[in-house]
């Protein structure tokens, strides 16, 4: 399935897009639309605090933090797996980092979007493509 890249505001212009997907995730009953960064560069998912809320999540700094590196190096996460779907294709089960905050975006990453998804990028045509993964 190709997507475009895509701006996250409309002043921006085609050089700033980058590779999104809508995905809906699901947890406890709930559902949220969002859209994420898919990013080769990123070592694990990242989700943001507000989205563990919207779909039930409680908060526990009892939980085992995850150090984030680049930069978020600044920011802990605590682990959060979550049932993902992209357009017809079957649900995964995708683990996060859930970060106590919201100044960072959705993004898909190597641990553990990239080992459930085959990915090519095709930058210069503004595309990418995405199937899960081969048996």
């Amino acid at each position: 399935m190709k997507f475009k890249y895509s701006v996250s505001d409309s002043t921006q212009s085609e050089f700033d897009s980058l590779p999104r997907v809508t995905l809906s995730l699901y947890c406890k009953n709930r559902q949220a639309e969002v859209s994420g960064l898919v990013d080769s560069g990123a070592t694990i998912n990242v989700l943001p605090y507000h989205l563990g809320i919207q779909l039930g999540e409680i908060w526990d700094d009892r939980k085992a933090y995850i150090k984030l590196a680049g930069s978020l190096d600044n920011a802990t996460g605590i682990p959060l797996a979550l049932n993902a779907t992209i357009g017809d294709f079957k649900p995964v089960r995708l683990a996060f980092a859930w970060v106590k905050s919201d100044d960072i975006p959705l993004i898909l990453g190597q641990t553990n979007f990239f080992m459930e998804f085959d990915v090519c990028f095709y930058r210069s045509k503004l595309e990418f493509e995405i199937m899960p993964k081969s048996p």
